[in-house]
């Protein structure tokens, strides 16, 4: 039986013409990009929106990201990315990241959010988001 909050996600995306630079590799930038998109379906597949999270006051902010390239992306490419949450305390998550092109590992990746209220301040991450991590493990 699966877990209905997985801790992993996989996302399938194609490498846009728009997102490549002049020699048709998929511009540096795009993969930050790209993180968040894993981390916001990785965040709707547990169950909850951000969306939802911020109308609550209740905000993630990338506070570190670090990134090792390892083979180019190019234009038209179909690359699956891995978001998978490597640690969650009281006030921080800690996302990994990895993106291959037919099974070939392009890209490494590691961020670590902190949770704050509109002022910035740091703050607890909601107790539900808490328990499903802690079921997850």
């Amino acid at each position: 039986m699966s877990d209905p909050r997985p801790t992993t996600c996989d996302l399938t995306l194609r490498v846009r013409y728009a997102e490549s630079d002049p020699m048709g590799y998929l511009h540096h930038s795009k993969y930050f990009e790209y993180f968040e998109m894993g981390r916001t379906e990785l965040l709707r597949q547990a169950g909850f929106r951000y969306r939802d999270l911020e109308e609550r006051g209740i905000l993630f902010v990338v506070v570190k990201l670090e990134c090792r390239f390892r083979s180019p992306a190019r234009y038209d490419d179909e690359l699956t990315l891995t978001t998978r949450i490597a640690r969650m305390t009281r006030a921080r998550i800690d996302h990994e990241y990895q993106v291959r092109r037919a099974g070939q590992l392009l890209c490494e990746a590691a961020s670590t959010l902190a949770c704050v209220d509109r002022t910035g301040k740091l703050i607890g991450i909601p107790d539900e988001m808490l328990a499903h991590a802690q079921d997850a493990r």
